[in-house]
């Protein structure tokens, strides 16, 4: 369904805002559209692809969870009312393990459900029937606060490792102060950062190709396990020992020591 059948209404926006939506929109963000009914997913879909965004979507609870899991969003646009769990069990299970930013979508006038998309954790949230131009402006405003805050601290602390985002490098804390960086490539640098922003969660190798090796289209799933091993050597060699696992089947997690 293409995007200008569906509204035709314009937005201006300022410098400024102009620059951090070309930003939000380079950076090729994913959505995760979590949505039951076929027409307003499609939709939602075809104006966040026409600003720039990757998109994908699930029709349930189950499969938005699984998405969630594997695919690791950058945001989630969440009905409410969806089959097998609903958008707050949902929601929930996603803030056990993640602060992926969502953008809840409520019944008219229902307040109990806002009041609760907000209670579990969402970041904003539109009542339906909305403008889809509306959802995918509150989209992006999202994601500027998350940049925002992220620009404001370059440091990311998982355990041991202390991940510099401005320099790129990681420095391994030890005991009595003591601390050494580890010698390590962009490529072993991106994959570090990207599992330390979670600990823990366990990332697949197809997510850590594209998430760390974008711009190699023809790497192999397989070239992932070659820059992690030399990771992990890296970082035993600087005193991080066992911050990097495998798991069998799926991929790898760091873990915060």
């Amino acid at each position: 369904m293409a995007p200008s059948n569906l509204h035709t209404v314009g937005v201006k926006r300022g410098p400024d805002e102009q620059l951090n939506h070309h930003k939000v929109a380079m950076e090729n963000a994913l959505i995760l559209i979590v949505e039951d009914e076929p027409n307003i997913a499609e939709i939602l879909d075809a104006y966040f692809q026409r600003e720039g965004f990757r998109t994908v979507r699930a029709g349930d609870g189950e499969i938005a969870i699984l998405h969630h899991r594997m695919l690791s969003p950058d945001l989630v646009v969440l009905d409410v009312n969806l089959p097998k769990k609903n958008g707050h069990e949902v929601l929930q299970i996603i803030r056990q393990s993640a602060d992926t930013p969502v953008l809840m979508a409520t019944a008219m006038g229902e307040d109990v459900e806002k009041l609760g998309a907000l209670r579990f954790g969402a970041d904003d949230y539109v009542v339906k029937p909305f403008n889809p131009l509306e959802v995918v402006a509150r989209a992006q405003a999202i994601l500027r606060r998350v940049a925002a805050g992220e620009s404001r601290s370059k440091i990311v602390r998982a355990g041991a490792l202390e991940v510099n985002l401005e320099t790129h490098s990681i420095r391994v804390l030890g005991p009595d102060d003591q601390s050494s960086r580890p010698d390590l490539t962009l490529t072993e640098f991106r994959l570090i950062a990207h599992m330390a922003r979670v600990p823990h969660k366990v990332y697949s190798r197809a997510e850590l190709l594209d998430a760390c090796l974008p711009a190699d289209g023809d790497a192999l799933e397989r070239t992932v396990d070659s820059h992690i091993s030399k990771a992990r050597r890296k970082l035993e060699q600087a005193g991080a020992v066992g911050c990097l696992e495998g798991v069998r089947g799926i991929g790898y997690r760091l873990i915060a020591l």
